[in-house]
């Protein structure tokens, strides 16, 4: 191609913006408010003789409002047959009760699902179990395998059932010994299939039998401290028995309704009259099947696992039934073992029938008068043989007694509670009981009547209970409800004397965990300053902190909770002391993020309090100096978040030498934290802005030396920051930051740096652990520096135009990316700003800055340079241009072609005789090989012919364009 020179369009701006400024009119609508659509349902009405027609919806209209799909599923309710299987999850009915009729518990209810896994993983043991079964032993498999063949006729079925009943003699029962807790598990798991399994093959009396095995599983009390895992593993297949009998149940008493063919099932809601007769024949059978169980805990259980299938029978059984029950228990001997049975009778029937009470009462008094027995020789010599102590018996009860009192107490009022406690104190006024009854009534009756309660505990027998238990039973219920006013102080001096006295760490411990969060509540920091001295006057011996570092964390989150004022947090002479009992470091980093988490979260106001300041820098740098090379990036980040967050939050106000003088002293302590001093820059940079807008642009000699001092602190910082990045983008801010600010010099050691730093973008980078070029980056950020190089004056010293020849040579030593052309259009990107540099006024200018257009009044000789670096530009994109010619570098060839064309309409003059020749060949070298955009080309010569209306050189220029189309 022919040498061409870049001539530059003369712009008057002030009147190409009054041109194109769009008219205004008022309106009501935004494009971002949320769209409300009114539908209005009508229909024909007369009025006065004539119909009126509206609008109606046609969904609406035709489905009613009614979904299609529900109206066909409600007219065709039919038996499903997968729902008539058995599964596992029935078993799950014995803790979360079905919807229905008889379900009236509310939601403070705790259910039996949610006390399982508590109690499974509190209740283990290492001793070696034993199981008594006949269903586990090898020859089992044969027998399934027999007694699978379809039985024919009934003569066949009551044969195969005699069998049956001959082969479970209790000679053919083994025992297994020497079991894991874990294979007891599994055992206990596979008598479950093993349970399903006969149901699904029709087996019944095989799947009684297991039922009445696994319930015999109860009365072993061998490995004593793991009963009540056993409990609720034996239970859950009780519960899938009784599922099982009273899905059977069901199925059978299906019924034709008048007029159909199609089976439908009872509702929930059933009564017994819609029970057909052989239904209530079968369930009869089940219960006269059980009754003739001989031994007294499996009849027990079975029987209590099939309750809920006297709602086939009769609607008043329910009471009746448990009343028996609760008899029949009194004849077991061993009481732990009673209490387990009373917690399965009384679970069973708060879920079949909660609104009878009367059974639950009656086996927490049988308990009570049974209470001796666990001071009896029998149980001592149990305890001896198997190595316990009191205390670890007792607690065996505690799921037991919370179970049933949690029933008692269910929508029960204070005389319930003052009755229980009357019986409690009378039979046996034992620790034990106390602390149940606290766990399951009202934290609102408990705290109604605190003084009381702390003076039952202290005449309490402890008979192996520790007290220190009740006292944190208590504090629960101080913390969820608030007691009277005029007990609160002394609730607390009448508890904490005790809890002083404790010698035993871990018991002491597990009383302040509670109880901190009573005087944050209810009183001032002076008590709960006192009560954090006491913590660490008994933590500190013997190191003792170190084995309760989680409840220590625990004391901390509480106090956060309810202390948001940190003046005041931070006033206490404790608090402080505390965090450092925290000595391993990753629980005291842990410790430090939440009191700053709780800090950021809270604290929405800016702070100068140096109490506040010199606390949280203590705690930051803690965070600070636990980063190493092993810090993980996420863990970087979160504390730098957290760091940052306290640094928004320091605000002294007009003072900004104490400001910057902050800033000087957190980014000595936080230098290794890169988003910090990122966070330190940019604060800086904001307060440069804020002393401009106090002054109004007018600075004074003093807020000039101070404005110079924040750039020089952004100049030192930026260096230290290794995301190369990060440090461009605020050299480019702090020198925008310096040129408002009339800081000249400093704004141009800004851009200057910015400049020798490109030839270090490397040329790819890893983002979120992707390889990612930098070429895009790098592309934007050229754009945006050479924008703004236009409001930058020459410095005298340096020559004309000495930036942008700067930029220019950086960009041609670069090594930029193979099949690239990021170069030749950052090329262009500054032949258009070198346009913007020739008009007579530029577009935009610094306030009180002069810019290159006054400084040099459009003087012939700048002119001429500025011609003649913008000529060296286009020669370069041409000669590019130019080597684009194999094949599969045409379509990159049209794309730049079409580019360079549209900035040269834009900001070159293409009149005749100019540039317009240039631009020709640019747009028939853009369409040339078929690679060209035919849409933006389309609408570029649009735009052209619009703007020929006005200025015939356009209007030449687009008759000369001709528009290829693809064939």
């Amino acid at each position: 191609m022919a040498a061409y020179q870049w001539v530059p369009r003369m712009r008057d701006y002030t009147s190409e913006k009054k041109e194109e400024a769009c008219g205004r009119e008022t309106t009501d609508y935004h494009p971002l408010k949320p769209m409300t659509v009114t539908v209005t349902e009508s229909k024909a009405k007369k009025t006065g003789g004539k119909a009126e027609t509206e609008f109606v919806d046609p969904l609406s209209s035709s489905l009613d409002g009614t979904d299609p799909l529900s109206m066909f599923a409600a007219e065709n309710v039919v038996m499903d047959p997968l729902s008539m299987a058995p599964k596992r999850d029935r078993a799950e009915s014995g803790s979360k009760a079905k919807p229905g009729k008889k379900s009236s518990l509310d939601e403070s209810f705790e259910p039996w699902s949610t006390k399982k896994a508590n109690i499974l993983s509190k209740y283990t043991t290492s001793e070696r179990l034993s199981i008594t079964t006949s269903f586990l032993s090898p020859s089992d498999r044969e027998k399934v395998a027999v007694k699978t063949q379809v039985q024919t006729t009934m003569t066949d079925k009551v044969k195969n059932r005699l069998e049956q009943l001959d082969d479970f003699e209790e000679g053919s029962v083994k025992e297994m010994l020497n079991l894991s807790q874990q294979d007891y598990v599994n055992r206990i798991e596979e008598l479950n299939q093993a349970l399903i399994s006969a149901w699904e093959q029709d087996q019944r009396v095989k799947a009684l039998k297991i039922a009445i095995q696994c319930s015999k599983l109860l009365v072993d009390i061998s490995v004593i401290q793991f009963y009540p895992s056993k409990f609720v593993l034996v239970t859950d297949i009780l519960d899938t028995f009784g599922n099982l009998v009273y899905e059977r149940i069901r199925q059978k008493s299906a019924y034709f309704p008048p007029g159909s063919k199609v089976p439908q099932m009872l509702p929930e809601d059933f009564t017994p009259e819609q029970v057909p007769d052989s239904a209530k024949e079968t369930c009869r059978n089940w219960f006269y099947k059980i009754a003739s169980i001989r031994e007294l805990i499996p009849r027990l259980y079975v029987e209590t696992a099939i309750l809920k299938c006297y709602s086939f029978l009769t609607s008043g059984e329910y009471s009746q039934a448990l009343l028996r029950l609760s008899s029949m228990m009194r004849g077991i001997g061993d009481p732990l073992v009673a209490v387990y049975a009373r917690t399965y009778l009384c679970r069973v029937g708060i879920l079949v029938a909660p609104e009878v009470h009367d059974h639950v009462t009656i086996n927490l008094y049988d308990f009570l008068a049974t209470y001796k027995q666990l001071q009896g020789d029998s149980v001592q010599n149990i305890l001896a043989v198997q190595q316990l102590e009191m205390a670890q018996y007792l607690h065996l009860y505690t799921p037991a007694l919370d179970w049933i009192l949690q029933c008692v107490a269910h929508r029960a009022s204070e005389d319930t509670m003052t009755e229980v406690l009357e019986h409690c104190k009378k039979k046996c006024n034992s620790a034990l009981l106390l602390n149940s009854v606290m766990s399951a009534f009202k934290p609102d009756y408990i705290a109604s009547r605190a003084l009381k309660f702390v003076d039952t505990i202290r005449d309490c027998e402890e008979a192996g209970f520790p007290k220190h238990e009740l006292y944190s039973s208590l504090g629960a219920n101080m913390v969820l409800a608030d007691p009277p006013e005029e007990q609160r102080l002394q609730t607390l001096n009448e508890v904490w004397k005790v809890v002083m006295k404790l010698k035993n760490p871990a018991n002491y411990i597990a009383c302040a965990e509670v109880w901190i969060e009573y005087p944050c509540k209810h009183f001032t920091k002076r008590e709960v300053n006192t009560i954090l001295g006491d913590i660490i006057k008994h933590m500190v011996p013997d190191r003792a902190f170190e084995d309760f570092y989680p409840q220590l964390q625990s004391i901390v989150t509480k106090v956060l909770s309810h202390m948001h004022d940190f003046a005041v947090l931070f006033s206490m002479d404790k608090f402080l002391p505390f965090i450092d009992m925290f000595q391993k470091e990753s629980v005291k980093v842990e410790v430090c993020k939440t009191v700053m988490e709780t800090f950021t979260r809270v604290q929405q106001e800016t702070t100068s309090d140096p109490v506040i300041m010199n606390a949280l820098m203590f705690i930051c740098k803690t965070m600070h100096d636990s980063v190493n090379a092993l810090t993980l990036e996420d863990e970087k980040k979160a504390i730098s978040n957290l760091i940052c967050g306290f640094i928004r939050r320091i605000s002294f106000g007009r003072d900004f030498e104490q400001q910057l003088s902050f800033y000087v002293e957190a980014r000595a302590t936080f230098s290794n934290l890169e988003p910090v001093l990122i966070e330190l820059v940019q604060r800086v940079n904001q307060l440069s802005m804020e002393t401009h807008k106090v002054v109004k642009g007018n600075h004074s000699r003093k807020t000039a030396a101070f404005v110079r001092a924040c750039a020089a602190y952004s100049f030192i910082t930026i260096p230290s920051i290794n995301n190369i990045f990060s440090r461009l983008n605020l050299y480019l801010v702090s020198g925008q930051v310096a040129m408002v600010n009339g800081a000249l010099t400093q704004g141009d050691a800004f851009f200057k740096a910015a400049i020798g730093l490109l030839p270090e973008v490397p040329r790819t980078i890893q983002v979120d652990g992707k390889v990612r070029s930098t070429e895009p980056l790098l592309a934007e950020y050229i754009n945006n520096f050479v924008s703004n190089l236009l409001v930058v004056p020459d410095n005298p010293d340096q020559g004309v135009l000495y930036l942008i020849r700067g930029l220019l040579n950086v960009l041609q030593n670069y090594t930029w990316e193979d099949n690239s052309d990021a170069k030749v259009r950052s090329y262009l990107s500054v032949t258009c700003l070198l346009s913007a540099m020739s008009q007579e006024n530029y577009l935009y200018h610094v306030n009180k800055v002069d810019s290159n257009d006054r400084l040099y009044g459009s003087d012939p000789k700048f002119l001429n340079e500025v011609q003649q670096i913008a000529n060296t530009l286009i020669a370069e994109v041409l000669e590019h241009l130019k080597h684009l010619q194999q094949q599969e570098a045409l379509k990159r060839q049209s794309a730049l072609a079409l580019e360079f064309f549209t900035r040269m309409v834009a900001h070159g003059d293409v009149g005749p005789g100019k540039m317009g020749p240039l631009a020709v060949n640019l747009w028939n070298l853009a369409q040339k090989h078929g690679h060209g955009d035919t849409k933006v080309m389309v609408r570029t010569l649009e735009h052209l012919k619009k703007k020929g209306v006005q200025q015939k050189e356009y209007a030449d220029l687009a008759a000369k364009l001709p528009l290829q189309s693809r064939t």
